[in-house]
């Protein structure tokens, strides 16, 4: 029973001697500010081209600018590039002649 006096009279010293020492300031992390970052300049959005620029109206009648592909049959049209016109769904190519 000794021993349990012993501690509750030593618990009130310490916390009389935590009251009296003076608290020390904790380090508190500093905010670093970042530099303003170089203003972007907003990308132009792509224009899209749309179904208009498949296909030619004059009149009554409805041409096709681009070729279809001979593999993949109506309905699939041939990219236009430069030198060759190319399937994007299979893949196959056709080269323009010069």
């Amino acid at each position: 029973m000794s021993k349990k006096v012993a501690k509750k009279e030593e618990a009130p010293a310490k916390a009389e001697a935590a009251k009296e020492e003076p608290k020390k300031e904790e380090a508190k992390p500093q905010k670093v500010e970042k530099a303003a970052a170089p203003k972007q300049e907003k990308k132009k959005k792509k224009e899209e081209k749309g179904i208009h620029a498949i296909y030619k109206v004059e009149g009554d009648k409805v041409t096709r600018l681009r070729p279809t592909c001979e593999r993949c049959g109506p309905g699939y049209f041939m990219a236009d590039h430069s030198d060759r016109y190319m399937c994007g769904h299979c893949g196959f190519t056709r080269y323009k002649r010069a």
